[in-house]
Order: structure tokens, then C-alpha cells, then sequence
């Protein structure tokens, strides 16, 4: 299985990182980097297709105030990437994306701008320019954070009907009705669902059942679980639980959130407290209980990937340059690290193929 690792070139990163996956180990070798392009920090792969696209996680591209988005071709046999051209996002920051289930179009959430966006993709992997472009408005409690909106992510749903992206700055995921045909985002009936005031919402993952959805709360160091309506694209909030112990009183921010394949339990990442929390998801209400927590053996675990079996769970340490395996209890979804460590600098994003 081939790995690809999303960085930030502020530092030593080089760009893209190729890595091959022994399944039986959890161990990651290196294969190869894609160099030349800035901030590749969160990827996606084309759903049939060999191609991968990253954005730019930058303010300034083409001379505007707008991040990037990267396309490149995957070599089937080394799994080597080859650029094949960049479009704008219109807004700054990038700093998520999305591929619809057709491989027709890249949805993309710009943080700093607060926006999100719409790019066509076409036959030979090349992205169009943006068919849609969406500012968000608005503002929330926190004088520091969310003084504007910040779109952290988009996330279609399993329908391939619905894009969810959570707002840190609004305290809102904002709903939009996928239109495949004109490739637009349209505003959800309902457009939109809170969550607390100062919860900062950040990722966001559905349960494999498709009955419920799960955010990630980057200020408020919680989750917040939801069950969705498929046949309307709604959310109602079911739960909201804390990620951090509660003696622990220094400064943390949570990041990342997964469901595991099985969807009987669900992981986040907390950078500070430098830790994946580990939760058991109720089969037959959506509700979490807190199972435990596991230090990711490094700082600031900003993103981390569950590989398809949900054998392995790869910590990625944005603060000191690696990627820890550990391999998950299917019975307790608790986590034992392998001993495995990648040195990956300013790793972000895995996607696997």
C-alpha cells in the first residue's frame, strides 16, 4: 500500500512524501518526494483514478490574497507523483479538501479567508478553474480566534449529495447541497448547525452506518455528536464530551477526528496535551464513552490516518518531524505502539492507495 504524507516547507520539508506500507507491520519505508510546490499539507486521491491533489496552504498565489491547489498523476508502478497543474482557490489559506465520490470535482475550505470553493476536475486529472466560490460571514465569543469566519474543513457526505464544513470562527457547520451538474454548493434547508459558543469546530467524520456524524472541537477540546438525516442533509446534537482529562490544565488544541472502520470506536488528536484520545461509539444511539488516552510519543499531533483494515492507527508529530505507529485492539480500540517511527519533517496529512 502506497502512503502519501502532506507537509508544511516551512522548514526541512521537501513537499510530498511517498512511503510504502507493510500491512503486517505497520512499518512505512521511504519511496520517494514530490519537491516544488508550497505547503502540500492536506492531500486527497481521486476516487477511481490515479491522481492526487493538494492544496497550497498559502496567502498569496498568482500575485492575490488566495492559497492554491495542486494536481499531479501517480505512477502505478512506484507510485511517484508528477505535477500537472495548479488553479486558485480564491481565498487564502487552504487548508482542506475534498474529492466527490464521480471524481468530478475537488471542494476546498479556505481557512484564513473563511471560505470555500468549487474546482472541475477534468479527464487527465487536471483541475479548471473554480466553477463556485462561497465567503462565509459572521463572527463568534472568542476576541482572539474568532473574530471572523475560518472555514477548517469540507467533508461530503456518503450519499455524495451533501459537503459539511465545519466554521471555527462561526461555531457552525455550514450544510450545501452538492450540484454536480452546474458544480455549485447550495445552501442547505437547514444551512447550518451550532455548536457551543467558543467550541471552535474544526473536523468532522461520519460513523460507516451513515445514522450518525462526529466534529472535532478545535477551542473547546471536545467532540460533539450528532445524528444525520441523509434523505435532508440534517444534523442534531446528541452529545458533547470533553478529550482532555480533567487534572490536565495546561494549554491543548484538538485537531484531527476518525471514525474506525469498524465503527465502533472513534479517535481525536489533542496538540498540548500530545495525545489520541480513544472513545467507544453506542451502536444504537451514536453516544460515546471515553475509553482512554495515548501519547503519541512526539509533539503536537496535528493530523493522524487509520488504514483501511483498522489495523493501524499513524500519529503524525508536526512538532518533532515523525509518524508513530501503533496498532489498534479491535475488541477494546485501544492502542500499543509497534515501535515503528517514520522521520517525516512537518508531516500534516496521510492518504493511502
Amino acid at each position: 500500500m502506497l502512503v502519501y504524507i502532506g507537509t508544511y516547507t516551512q522548514g526541512d520539508s521537501e513537499g510530498i512524501y511517498v512511503y510504502r506500507l507493510d500491512i503486517s507491520s505497520g512499518a512505512l519505508e521511504y519511496v520517494s518526494v514530490a519537491a516544488g510546490v508550497d505547503n502540500p499539507s492536506f492531500l486527497e486521491l481521486h476516487p477511481q483514478k490515479p491522481y492526487l491533489y493538494a492544496v497550497n496552504e498559502i496567502s498569496d498565489f498568482g500575485g492575490e490574497s488566495s492559497g492554491a491547489i495542486t494536481a499531479f498523476s501517480i505512477d502505478e508502478g512506484t507510485g511517484a507523483l508528477t505535477l500537472l497543474n495548479q488553479q486558485s482557490t480564491i481565498g487564502p489559506g487552504p487548508c482542506h479538501l475534498s474529492v466527490d465520490a464521480t471524481g468530478k470535482f475537488a471542494l476546498v475550505a479556505n481557512y484564513g479567508g473563511g471560505s470555500v470553493c468549487m474546482l472541475p476536475i477534468q479527464e487527465d486529472g487536471t483541475l479548471g478553474e473554480a466553477t463556485d466560490f462561497i465567503q462565509h460571514e459572521g463572527s463568534s465569543v472568542n476576541p482572539a480566534r474568532q473574530q471572523g469566519p475560518h472555514a477548517h474543513s469540507i467533508v461530503i457526505d456518503p450519499t455524495n449529495r451533501y459537503a459539511f464544513t465545519p466554521d471555527l470562527g462561526l461555531d457552525k457547520i455550514l450544510i450545501y447541497k452538492i450540484d454536480l451538474t452546474s458544480g455549485k454548493l447550495i445552501p442547505n434547508d437547514p444551512p447550518w448547525v451550532a455548536v457551543a459558543p467558543g467550541g471552535g469546530p474544526r473536523h468532522f467524520d461520519f460513523h460507516p452506518d451513515h445514522k450518525y456524524a462526529y466534529v472535532i472541537n478545535e477551542i473547546g477540546n471536545t467532540v460533539t455528536a450528532f445524528t444525520y438525516d441523509e434523505t435532508n442533509g440534517s444534523l442534531a446534537e446528541i452529545q458533547t464530551i470533553p478529550t482532555l482529562p480533567d487534572d490536565f490544565e495546561d494549554t491543548s488544541h484538538t485537531a484531527d477526528i476518525h471514525v474506525s472502520p469498524s465503527g465502533k470506536f472513534l479517535y481525536g488528536s489533542n496538540r498540548g496535551h500530545d495525545s489520541i484520545v480513544i472513545f467507544a461509539i453506542d451502536s444504537e444511539t451514536g453516544t460515546l464513552a471515553y475509553v482512554d488516552h495515548e501519547s503519541t510519543q512526539g509533539e503536537t499531533p496535528r493530523n493522524f490516518a487509520i488504514d483501511p483494515t483498522g489495523t493501524f492507527l499513524f500519529a503524525e508529530n508536526q512538532g518533532t518531524d515523525t509518524i508513530v505507529t501503533f496498532r489498534i485492539d479491535s475488541d477494546t480500540g485501544k492502542l500499543t505502539a509497534t515501535g515503528h517511527v517514520a522521520d517525516v519533517p512537518m508531516p500534516v496529512c496521510i492518504k493511502m492507495r
